[in-house]
């Protein structure tokens, strides 16, 4: 039996929660059809989604289809929850992407299409919500096709749409209008297939409706057609057909069963006892209770730990299994140090990229950091190991320690996240937490090349160990890379490594406090002091070089470096589409103006004008507060992270948390002082 591993994505609201449960019960899952606004879905399981009637944690659950396995994936919609989305793409062979009939194409359903397309994964649409006043069809076909994807071809149409006894007709050989929709989807698939196009022009009576059908299937699978079915998540109308086009459009690929097992971890729980359970996705092999199996990520080295359990989806629930074979999606216990990206089996030892793929982010990084303030004072060190073990389960929240003034920074993609991890806290760590407000994450970036050398045991550097580094810029996006200039064989690897985990720590807060986040960093010398004893007694830490020598001296060399090179600050900047009434445009210039954004393109017909271009995140708040009072309430504004770019003025600086290697009397003596 083949596995489908199906992905349900939409912007907040369109009903893609629903849509699941439609699924499920048409599928003979469930009895009953959950309701998110009463918390009775099946996916919808933490408390806090119940009281919200949003999704925040995507979760799995499973049914038959036709001699197929689907293992739905519901995701969350709203944009404060996108890195829990981030992490499922990695896991999919296709998606559903739901559209609300009523509020048409929005901002996070560009955002999750363009991610769907550049990825290459399949995705049908559903227009959900036709049983409701106001909803649109051919109009709505029109925008997708313009907005989301130039191939989107409705594959029915919709009958008494805006009321309850809406209903979805597929275009099938006795639909009225099959010629007509015959003629459109040649010309669709022709625009991707030479063949089809030759025999089209030809003689397009000898273009066969089968083979139109098989074309179809290929260039979904390609993700270069996306089908766009209608219906009611609500009554249920369209569900059926929405099924018929999965099972028929979307691939359910199986990777070699005979293969040693390989897969790659997107998703970390704690059971109820506090142990891991990690979801894998299996892409070869299969996974077994007792065996031992390998994890890593390519940046530490790989381990190896018996596994304890393994549970696979069936049927709308996690089942205890002996094993897990290739395209299922498992839960694997006994990993203790497993975390989110990394690759297991296998692919642990070789396949090293494939986790660095996992890891890179297909989204907007997170742009707001918040300090979390515990209620009571003692509860700091438990919300310290609280807010650990979340950022496990979601690696962006990236919590940050300042020792110095005893506080706990996590990031955030939004205010509602503010409200989840309190909650999260609340429920089930028994912690009251309050939050500072939120600060805008910018990041540095070099401004040139610089060196630095230190030789250890003198009287300025008292470690013994010599070290010297070049910093030089690196293109966004590529991280850090560290090379190096000398030969491997000049000290032992384990000092070397030493240097690399502390340059990456370092760079962590450049000259100005905040990350440097891309930078190829190359060490020029090494020199090290081998074991000695005195008088063949024991080993001797003052006479020979240890791991700390050079976790101590490696910060001092990198700040000289950096502060030769320069850095320059940059903050976040956001991508823009404003909809406004023509006649409120003069209104707008002075107030974008004010609020440095830029405008690169305008658009202007029917009484409607549109403007896109770049507006700092940190001023994307009161552009929104703004607007209803400058356009009558009738503009619609679309945000979306853009890039960074250099700050215009006197650039922001963040406190540091470290022991500031930028002051060299300060750093020896708080180093020297922990010694």
């Amino acid at each position: 039996m083949h596995t489908l591993n199906l992905g349900i994505l939409a912007h907040v609201d369109a009903g893609k929660t629903s849509l699941t449960e439609r699924l499920l019960h048409a599928a003979g899952v469930i009895e009953e059809v959950g309701s998110v606004d009463d918390g009775s879905t099946r996916t919808d399981s933490l408390a806090l989604e119940r009281r919200r009637g949003i999704t925040i944690k995507s979760a799995v659950v499973s049914f038959a289809l036709d001699g197929i396995t689907v293992n739905l994936i519901d995701t969350p919609g709203h944009p404060d929850f996108i890195a829990e989305v981030e992490r499922v793409l990695h896991v999919l062979d296709g998606a559903v992407l739901v559209v609300s009939a009523v509020e048409g194409v929005q901002a996070q359903t560009r955002v999750l299409m363009r991610t769907l397309r550049r990825l290459g994964i399949p995705a049908l649409v559903f227009v959900n919500k036709t049983d409701r006043r106001g909803a649109r069809d051919d109009a709505l076909v029109r925008d997708i096709a313009a907005k989301l994807a130039p191939g989107a071809v409705a594959m029915g149409t919709v009958g008494h749409l805006g009321t309850r006894a809406a209903s979805f007709t597929p275009y099938g050989p006795g639909h009225p209008d099959h010629a007509a929709f015959t003629g459109r989807l040649a010309d669709v698939l022709a625009g991707h297939d030479d063949a089809l196009l030759a025999d089209y022009v030809a003689d397009e009576a000898a273009v066969t409706y089968r083979r139109l059908r098989t074309s179809l299937a290929e260039q979904t699978a390609a993700s270069l057609v996306h089908p766009v079915y209608f219906g009611s998540a609500a009554t249920g109308a369209g569900v059926a057909e929405l099924t018929a086009g999965i099972r028929e459009l979307l691939p359910a690929p199986a990777g070699d069963p005979e293969a040693p097992a390989a897969g790659t971890v997107f998703k970390v729980e704690r059971g109820p006892g506090g142990e891991k359970v990690a979801y894998v996705r299996m892409l070869a092999g299969a996974v077994r209770t007792r065996q031992e199996l390998a994890y890593g990520d390519g940046d530490r080295a790989p381990a190896a730990e018996k596994v304890t359990g393994v549970e696979v989806f069936e049927q709308g629930a996690a089942v205890t299994a002996a094993e897990a074979g290739a395209g299922r999606i498992a839960l694997v216990r006994g990993l203790a140090g497993v975390r989110i990206g990394d690759a297991v089996g296998a692919a642990a030892g070789s396949a090293v990229g494939r986790a660095a793929e996992a890891r890179r982010h297909h989204f907007a990084p997170p742009t707001l950091e918040t300090v979390v303030v515990p209620d009571r004072a003692a509860d700091r060190g438990a919300l310290h190991a609280a807010l650990f073990q979340l950022a496990e389960q979601d690696p962006l929240i990236a919590l940050r320690q300042d020792d110095i003034r005893r506080e706990l920074y996590v990031s955030l993609y939004g205010e509602v996240q503010k409200e989840v991890i309190g909650a999260t806290l609340a429920d089930e760590y028994g912690l009251a937490v309050s939050f500072r407000e939120s600060s805008v994450i910018h990041v540095e970036r070099l401004a040139g090349s610089g060196s630095a050398y230190e030789k250890g045991d003198t009287d300025s550097n008292p470690f013994l160990a010599t070290v010297g580094l070049r910093v030089e810029p690196a293109p966004p996006g590529t991280g850090v890379v560290f090379a190096l200039g000398v030969e491997l064989g000049s000290m032992p690897y384990a000092f070397f490594k030493a240097v690399e985990d502390t340059v990456r720590a370092t760079l962590r807060q450049g000259l100005s406090g905040w990350e440097v986040p891309d930078a190829r960093v190359t060490m020029t010398h090494s020199g090290y002091w081998p074991r000695q004893s005195h008088a063949h007694q024991g080993f001797s830490k003052a006479m020979s070089s240890t791991g700390a020598d050079f976790r101590g001296i490696t910060p001092l060399v990198l700040a000289d470096a950096l502060k030769r090179a320069g850095t320059r600050v940059h903050e976040p900047v956001q991508r823009f589409r404003l909809e406004a009434p023509e006649d409120a445009v003069p209104a707008l210039w002075p107030v974008l103006a004010a609020l440095a954004a830029v405008v690169d393109g305008q658009d202007a017909g029917g009484g409607t004008a549109v403007l896109e271009g770049e507006v700092p995140a940190a001023r994307v708040h009161g552009l929104e507060r703004r607007l209803p009072g400058l356009t009558r309430g009738e503009g619609v504004l679309e945000t979306s992270f853009g890039r960074y770019r250099a700050v215009r003025g006197p650039a922001p600086a963040r406190p540091r948390t470290d022991d500031n290697p930028l002051d060299r009397k300060e750093y020896l003596l708080h180093v020297q002082r922990r010694v």
